[in-house]
């Protein structure tokens, strides 16, 4: 029998078992494990039941067979939980360059119009794009038109600097960036502006959540337990990604983060076990 669920934002959707099934096997888990917490997740299913309470679920089922997990976000939320500036922009250049792409950090655009501050500049295939970056706290919120509309403006100016000279760096392109999805009217103006708008899960290979799970970068965020001080410490200290702590000196890290030696080591104990869930 068909059971609807309701999503964070009050719409209804009907409950799809495969998409319990994917979640467990992105936290490391395999298929048999993945079936079994989904059914089950399944068993305490009831009509208009809230995605959050069956995402609760199944981190407590999952627990049970990997007790790692204990130790972890979902990977959204662990998104969702970043400093816009500077965690989520440096970990977004952290995915681009290992996605292929030579990235530089922020730096202001001359156009012919004004200066533009850009979260950054990549480069592949001979193209070359600046780089706006937009976090939000909830996951569920949508990048909307207004994002695309001044990113293009950005683009046009900059691109008319260039023609005068009052530049050197030709901008071919520009991309977004979000840890959300697009908008409907957001998407449209996009593919009419050829902006490359990279989101959540789209596009295809180079959404968010494909480009760090291909890599396994898992940022720090996704760590349970570890306080915003000392994560921003860490961040500050570039360590971005649970696995870069794997082969840190505690004793050295510690120094380097100005952090006490037993919670850099209480830290680095909590990505060890994660790490085993997450085969990093």
């Amino acid at each position: 029998m068909a059971v609807s669920v309701t999503k964070a934002d009050g719409s209804k959707q009907l409950f799809d078992r495969e998409k319990i099934v994917q979640t467990c096997l992105r936290m490391g888990a395999n298929i048999q494990v993945a079936e079994q917490v989904a059914g089950r997740v399944e068993r305490r299913l009831y009509e208009g039941m809230a995605t959050r309470v069956i995402l609760s679920l199944v981190f407590q089922f999952l627990r049970e067979y990997k007790p790692g997990v204990r130790h972890l976000f979902d990977l959204r939320r662990g998104i969702s939980l970043m400093e816009p500036k500077p965690e989520f922009e440096r970990f977004v250049r952290v995915l681009l360059a290992h996605s292929g792409f030579e990235v530089t950090p922020n730096q202001v655009l001359r156009g012919k119009c004004g200066e533009h501050e850009v979260d950054g500049v990549a480069k592949k295939d001979g193209v070359t794009y600046f780089v706006e970056v937009k976090h939000h706290s909830s996951y569920h919120a949508l990048t909307g038109l207004d994002e695309s509309r001044i990113a293009q403006a950005v683009l046009e100016d900059a691109a008319d600097g260039f023609a005068i000279g009052v530049n050197d760096l030709k901008i071919d392109r520009a991309m977004i960036v979000t840890n959300t999805r697009y908008s409907e009217h957001a998407i449209q103006y996009g593919r009419c502006k050829n902006i490359l708008q990279i989101g959540w899960s789209s596009p295809q290979y180079l959404g968010l959540r494909d480009m760090i799970e291909k890599g396994r970068l898992y940022p720090l965020s996704c760590l349970r337990g570890v306080n915003h001080e000392a994560r921003m410490r860490l961040v500050n200290s570039g360590m971005m990604l649970i696995k870069e702590l794997l082969n840190q000196d505690p004793g050295a890290l510690a120094v380097k983060t100005g952090l006490p030696r037993e919670i850099v080591g209480e830290i680095m104990e909590k990505a060890r076990q994660s790490a085993n869930e997450l085969w990093l």
